[in-house]
């Protein structure tokens, strides 16, 4: 009987440690801390405000900040190239190791040739991009921004655009590094731009 209960309490001890093993060992794997992150931007065919080809290998080699807005926007969009224009000044010879582009989310009516009256009045370093509509959805789609017509109802046809306002940046390598919210403090954004060309 002795002998009984000592096999039965080392069966026990046995299979507690088992059980102590399992749960160390399952606690113990690395947590999955990091999600996959979904790629921003991809390939483009559009034209600059001069009426050049650009694609998306023309901003590759070099980092890059990209806004999507209209040259018919009544406030966001010059805002937001006022404070570009203030941020690459304030940069000084570090803007150099950084290229500005404006999106338009309106191609139907700016035009390379208006594009370029709106980008030089702030700043010649500021490259325009528009073109093709559909080419332009396209790329709306692939840097997932949001853009969408807005009929005024004025009986002419005008419209606006609704869209999102926030500058996008990226490494040299096209990888997404971030955004400046519109509005945003210029210290904690020319921190982020400088972060952007010292990691590159």
């Amino acid at each position: 009987m002795k002998i009984f209960r000592l096999i039965l309490w080392a069966c026990v001890a046995l299979f507690a440690a088992v059980i102590t093993y399992t749960v160390i060992t399952k606690n113990s794997k690395p947590a999955q801390t990091q999600q996959a992150v979904t790629p921003l931007g991809g390939p483009f065919d559009l034209l600059d405000n001069n009426g050049k080809a650009i694609t998306h290998d023309d901003l590759l080699g070099r980092n890059h900040a990209i806004f999507f807005g209209f040259t018919n926007c009544p406030d966001i969009c010059p805002t937001t190239l006022l404070e570009v224009t203030s941020w690459m000044k304030d940069l000084g010879s570090e803007s150099d190791k950084l290229d500005f582009y404006f999106f338009s989310v309106d191609p139907q009516r700016d035009t390379p040739e208006i594009m370029n009256d709106y980008v030089t009045a702030f700043d010649p370093r500021i490259t325009g991009v528009t073109g093709d509509p559909e080419e332009m959805k396209k790329t709306l789609a692939a840097y997932k921004v949001y853009a969408k017509r807005v009929d005024l109802g004025d009986g002419d046809g005008d419209y606006t655009m609704d869209h999102s306002a926030f500058v996008m940046m990226f490494n040299s390598e096209g990888h997404f590094k971030g955004t400046i919210s519109f509005g945003e403090n210029d210290e904690v954004a020319l921190e982020k731009l400088r972060r952007l060309v010292k990691n590159s």
